[in-house]
């Protein structure tokens, strides 16, 4: 995401990423990216609002990866982009989440990983040990089998707990039960200020167009004066907005909006890749833009079994080889759960998220100033500007809520 300018148009001192990093950020975008393509696609999800971690979903899976063997691992793999090198893995998701757990003044960012063990079973102390060291995920040990529902609340308390009480009940009623041998949990969380912002009395009820053509009225942020810079660019088919959240040092971050000129999302989202991110983030200059933005909540909750199966890690739920947890081959991913939350206000913004992966075992322009009305669906993501690391992302197609 590099940019060449920061707020007050100086180049800022940008943090050096290594190759790990950037091998981890790549395969967390290009994953995010893949997600977010199955998702806009499936007729469950016509129409609705969708917004999940791409973070959150690939940090629990790189763990439960570093357990799997054989077609097992090179599924998830696929799936995820992982680099083939485990050691350029470990690093980079050390780093990255080194950088991003660095209490930065200006906004809170805090992303946490933990494994929830059956404390009768028998995993291998590697498997634990590369978890902790390599992905901060201390293990806690539980009673799975005699108190499945009290180990559930245990769990679900610590995600409520990283993400400020934004994602309650991950792990569904019956999600944990006496054949569970293994919870591995992500959980991340974000608040920032907008650099720029937004007056909250001149917010004002105005029409979203939805993509059918019909229109309702929401609360729309509007920010036009002389000061109400961004970064910005546009070509024949999209404006692209910038707003950087106010940071002191470490890891700036921004959400960046892809607006379609016509309402035509799905060109947008079709033609949605890693090199047109990358491109159109270079292609962004800061300067003065008119915006007017819609105010919006979002919570929503995924099942994610049938899909990343879909997307080809099919045997991790039947047939898995997990042997890298326990040395047996009698391990499976019952279910992986994802919730994901983001209020956008005058103020800036906060988001969270939480990912769990249950184990359970067989028995057996020209001078022109750029309006930028956001008043039809549009795509959004929340990033990290020095590695370009896709921490959130989403589809806003009705600000009141579909």
């Amino acid at each position: 995401f590099n940019l060449k300018k920061n707020q007050t148009g100086k180049t800022p001192a940008a943090i050096p990423v290594s190759e790990n990093a950037k091998a981890v950020v790549q395969a967390n975008n290009q994953f995010g990216i893949d997600f977010f393509s199955r998702l806009a696609s499936d007729p469950a999800q016509e129409g609705k609002n969708i917004f999940f971690s791409p973070w959150s979903i690939s940090s629990a899976l790189a763990i439960t990866y570093e357990g799997a063997r054989n077609t097992t691992a090179d599924e998830i793999r696929s799936v995820f982009h992982f680099p083939s090198s485990y050691d350029t893995l470990r690093q980079g998701y050390m780093e990255l989440s080194n950088g991003l757990n660095s209490g930065n003044s200006g906004v809170t960012l805090n992303t946490a990983n933990a494994l929830w063990a059956e404390k009768t079973y028998q995993f291998l102390p590697e498997y634990i040990t590369t978890a902790d060291q390599y992905y901060g995920a201390k293990t806690t040990n539980l009673d799975f089998v005699t108190k499945p529902e009290e180990s559930r609340q245990i769990i679900n308390q610590w995600v409520e707990e990283k993400t400020k009480d934004k994602i309650k009940d991950l792990i569904p009623e019956g999600g944990i039960d006496s054949s569970t041998v293994l919870a591995i949990t992500n959980a991340i969380y974000f608040k920032g200020t907008w650099v720029k912002q937004f007056d909250t009395a001149k917010t004002i009820e105005d029409t979203f167009v939805l993509d059918d053509g019909m229109t309702i009225k929401v609360p729309m942020m509007v920010r036009t004066d002389e000061d109400a810079e961004y970064w910005y660019t546009e070509n024949d088919d999209i404006q692209v907005l910038g707003m950087p959240y106010s940071h002191k040092k470490g890891n700036g971050l921004s959400m960046l909006v892809l607006l379609p000129k016509e309402n035509d999302l799905e060109a947008v989202e079709a033609s949605l890749s890693v090199q047109r991110l990358a491109a159109l983030n270079q292609a962004l200059t800061y300067q003065r833009v008119k915006v007017t933005f819609p105010k919006f909540k979002m919570e929503t909750t995924y099942n994610l079994a049938d899909m990343l199966s879909e997307m080809g890690m099919s045997t991790a739920f039947n047939g898995a080889d997990l042997s890298g947890m326990d040395g047996t081959r009698s391990l499976f991913i019952d279910e992986v759960y994802h919730k994901a939350f983001v209020d956008v206000n005058e103020e800036g913004t906060e988001a969270a998220a939480a990912t769990a992966v249950v184990v359970n075992r067989a028995m057996a322009p020209g001078e022109q100033i750029p309006v930028f009305r956001a008043d039809h669906p549009f795509l959004f993501l929340i990033q990290d500007n020095d590695t370009g690391n896709i921490l959130f992302m989403g589809r806003m197609m009705n600000p009141a809520g579909a």
